[in-house]
């Protein structure tokens, strides 16, 4: 199944700073799975000041921060300040055109806008490079700048503001906040104003201000930068929020080149090298131009250059310390319940690519979360993932049509941090090649994750502290399984021929997940891990074939159980009550929807079934029509596949009822009829449909009015679908529609592209006239102003099925067919 799939390893400027010296602590740093420091406040206005200085700041000591940051603290309508307005912008011209736009846009109202980013991304830069372009400046008649900060003060605010465009001098000093308030407010009048509030934190600190910036209808404008998306959108939820990208390898290229050679050319010998190390930094310009500092005076030979693009990393992260606090004021200023969610992130390998619900089975069972009446674990788990996100600190990788996050992903720059801060605190021990284990290490670790082709062996651990295991290594060859404390095992790389009965004795085990090629039965006593949340055991092939799984009556028994995921798993019926908190089952076959099967499972959310039939199967005994009686169930997957594949079957005609909660169904392998189609459609709440290897009862299908309401991607993979009739009002929702192997479809039909929600076209080995007629509804929208609409055409990528499917479901491949006598299907 493919829930299966999803599971295996994928290998800035402060010209007027707003706020005191005083000190500030920095602290540095769950699909389908703190050392605290004092940092002195003035290092964040070093941080931002232009890009092409940062390498200045990184390299020189403490006690010169003060001396530079005197020298950039500058009124923000000064000479001085607009002379800093030296950088050419490299990678931001895109950027910076969007932001002038809207700046002199047509809308005479006020508007903000945010600027969002990670840190040190050069969303300071991009505002202070507009701030001072000549136009802008003619443009508006009062400009004034702050930079806010974590700790600010509404007083020191204010009066950086009216500084930079008053003459009042310390009478400034000498009025309470109301007074300040409205001076300003009084400046600000008739005027058409630009103001810059940089590096804001929280949302009470534009509420603490946002009465004072009048709208006359003039057309002022207000620059928001910002780390964190609910702070942008707190502050103008009508606008849209200008998200910072990472650089591309051009413009990085770029970037590294004006760094170490100003306008003169790379010698071509270093142009390859130096591809190389701008591709290390990845994206990520603060980096570019700590390695372009150091590039620049240093040796320009191929040799030099060669040993920096094999030490880049440490050469950012290491030989600077103050670039990793820059970082770790994100970490700063995270709330408590997000901490250790953050810190656990260090467990997964560089550019690792995380399924989302494998990384929150994993936080659930960590127990890192907080429970909130009425939402499950998992429910808050997706929110902390969100949050973590709009902090910048995390980044998306994939999302579902529906929204719904998939994958997710962390800068390495960022990963850097997180691990060095968990081994600090003992939070976290990453083991690899160049990192080992020992004693002193092991001493009162609680997260111990295993990476690269190492062999590890930890010998006596039974006094361990070790709370969670995770081995992501390519290769493992040997394992002892003795932490008492472990509540995290991650197994998935290392195959066990005979299944690992100690584990059953670590009865504070909630996450198991394994590759299991031995013996077809697991054990009854693995009922005894009364704490176990998630069981996942993996099937890999040998010699073409994937031995079918006999899973224990007492599995369904366990009372914390919550997610059950196998390849090709036979589960036999409880003999009494089941488990009321399963909410993932995938992996199972020949299941027996039965009204006391599925009394057994009443919360199930997620299941993964799989049937294998011939001429002899009496398809009444599998009582599918029951799936109604799942309210809770929101994703669906049902294969259907003959016994044998020498001897091919008409698919069968089968007679679905769903319940209607189901937001995901993908069925493959069989035949419906047109009124199935309809049942379908009526589904109020379906936004997935795939139906593969499919076949209907006729040729031709006709959508209806009314139906797939809430429908956004739609897979069709049909033999014998010749004909579709469409208007383009049928499925209002639709984003994505994907056609694969429709070998007798002669077209799509035009009515298609009227539906306003659609985005994407995908084809998979489709007929010549498929694809034309896909492409004349995309001409045929531009022709009307809809750029939006794009055509893939995959005509070389397409799987039938999936191979292992074919193996482990023929008669040839199992020549015992049948299952044991003790176990009756489920």
């Amino acid at each position: 199944m493919n829930d299966i799939e999803d599971l295996q390893p994928s290998m800035p400027d402060g010209s007027s700073k707003s706020r005191s010296s005083n000190n500030s602590t920095i602290v540095e740093f769950d699909d389908d799975l703190m050392q605290i420091t004092e940092l002195p406040s003035t290092f964040e206005s070093i941080s931002v000041v232009e890009m092409e200085g940062i390498e200045e700041v990184v390299k020189m000591g403490r006690n010169d921060l003060e001396d530079l940051q005197q020298r950039n603290s500058l009124s923000a309508t000064s000479s001085k300040f607009a002379s800093t307005n030296k950088s050419a912008m490299v990678g931001f011209d895109d950027d910076s055109l969007q932001i002038k736009e809207r700046l002199i846009g047509q809308s005479s109202m006020l508007k903000i806008i945010s600027i969002v980013g990670m840190g040190d991304i050069g969303k300071t830069t991009l505002a202070r490079n507009v701030y001072n372009d000549s136009y802008i400046v003619h443009h508006f008649d009062i400009r004034a700048w702050t930079t806010v900060s974590q700790e600010y003060n509404v007083q020191e605010l204010l009066t950086s503001l009216l500084n930079s465009m008053t003459d009042l001098g310390h009478k400034l000093y000498e009025m309470k906040i109301e007074e300040l308030k409205e001076t300003l407010n009084k400046k600000l009048q008739c005027n058409r104003y630009l103001i810059v509030m940089d590096d804001v934190w929280e949302t009470n600190a534009w509420e603490e201000v946002r009465r004072v910036f009048p709208d006359k209808n003039n057309g002022s404008r207000i620059i928001l930068t910002t780390r964190l998306s609910n702070v942008a959108v707190y502050a103008d939820s009508s606008g849209p929020v200008h998200r910072m990208n990472f650089l591309s390898l051009e413009q990085s290229l770029k970037l590294l080149n004006k760094e170490v050679f100003g306008e003169e050319c790379c010698p071509s010998e270093l142009e390859g090298i130096g591809t190389t190390i701008a591709k290390q930094c990845k994206g990520l310009p603060l980096a570019l131009v700590v390695i372009g500092g150091l590039l620049n005076k240093s040796e320009k030979t191929q040799a030099y250059w060669e040993y920096v693009a094999k030490n880049v990393k440490s050469a950012v992260t290491g030989k600077y310390d103050d670039f990793v606090e820059i970082l770790s004021l994100s970490y700063n200023h995270l709330p408590r319940h997000l901490r250790a969610c953050f810190l656990y992130m260090g467990v997964f390998p560089e550019d690792y690519v995380i399924h989302v619900s494998y990384l929150i089975r994993l936080w659930v069972a960590e127990g890192f979360l907080k429970p909130i009446t009425p939402k499950s674990l998992e429910e808050v788990a997706k929110e902390y993932l969100e949050d973590l996100i709009d902090r910048n600190l995390i980044m998306v990788r994939d999302r579902s049509y529906s929204g719904e996050l998939k994958t997710c992903s962390i800068h390495d720059l960022i990963r850097d941090l997180i691990v060095r801060k968990a081994q600090e605190e003992k939070f976290l021990h990453v083991m690899n090649q160049k990192v080992g284990i020992s004693p002193e290490i092991m001493e009162n670790q609680r997260h111990l994750s295993i990476h690269g082709e190492i062999r590890f062996d930890v010998g006596d651990m039974y006094d361990s502290t070790v709370r969670s295991l995770l081995y992501l290594a390519d290769s493992l060859l040997s394992i002892n399984i003795c932490f008492p404390l472990l509540r995290v095992l991650d197994a998935r790389n290392i195959t066990f021929k005979k299944f690992p009965i100690e584990i059953v004795q670590l009865v504070n085990l909630r996450y198991i997940a394994l590759i299991y090629t031995g013996k077809r039965e697991i054990p009854a006593s693995i009922s005894k891990l009364c704490n176990l949340q998630t069981l996942i055991v993996f099937r890999r092939l040998w010699y073409d074939k994937v031995w079918i799984l006999y899973l224990p009556s007492e599995i369904l028994k366990m009372p914390q159980l919550r997610h059950l995921l196998f390849e090709q798993g036979f589960l036999p019926c409880p003999s009494d009550a089941g488990n009321g908190n399963l909410q993932t089952l995938t992996g199972v076959i020949d299941f027996r929807c039965t009204v006391e099967a599925l009394q057994r499972i009443p919360n199930l959310k997620t299941l993964g079934i799989s049937y294998r039939y011939d001429s002899r199967t009496k398809w009444s005994i599998y009582c599918l029509e029951n799936l109604f009686n799942l309210h809770q169930l929101e994703t669906l997957k049902c294969d259907f596949v003959p016994k044998s594949w020498r001897k091919p079957l008409v698919p069968l005609v089968v007679d679905l009822a769903f319940p209607p909660n189901l937001k995901k169904l993908t069925l493959s392998g069989c035949r419906i009829s047109w009124t199935n189609m309809s049942t379908f459609g009526s589904l109020p709440n379906l936004e997935v449909l795939k139906l593969k290897d499919f076949d209907f009862e006729d040729s031709v299908w006709k959508t209806n009015e009314g139906e797939f309401r809430k429908l956004k991607f739609l897979h069709i993979g049909c033999n014998n679908l010749e004909f579709w009739e469409v208007e383009g009002t049928h499925l209002p929702s639709l984003q994505c529609l994907s056609l694969g192997h429709c070998p007798r479809l002669k077209c799509i039909p035009s009515e298609i592209g009227e539906i306003p929600t659609l985005q994407v076209i995908a084809l998979f080995q489709c007929e010549l006239s498929v694809v034309t007629s896909a492409y004349s509804i995309q001409e045929e929208q531009q022709d009307l102003g809809n750029d939006g609409l794009q055509v893939h055409n995959h005509n070389d990528f397409y799987k039938i099925g999936t191979s292992f499917r074919k193996m482990y479901m023929s008669n040839e491949l199992d020549p015992a067919n049948k299952l044991p006598v003790s176990s009756v299907p489920c």
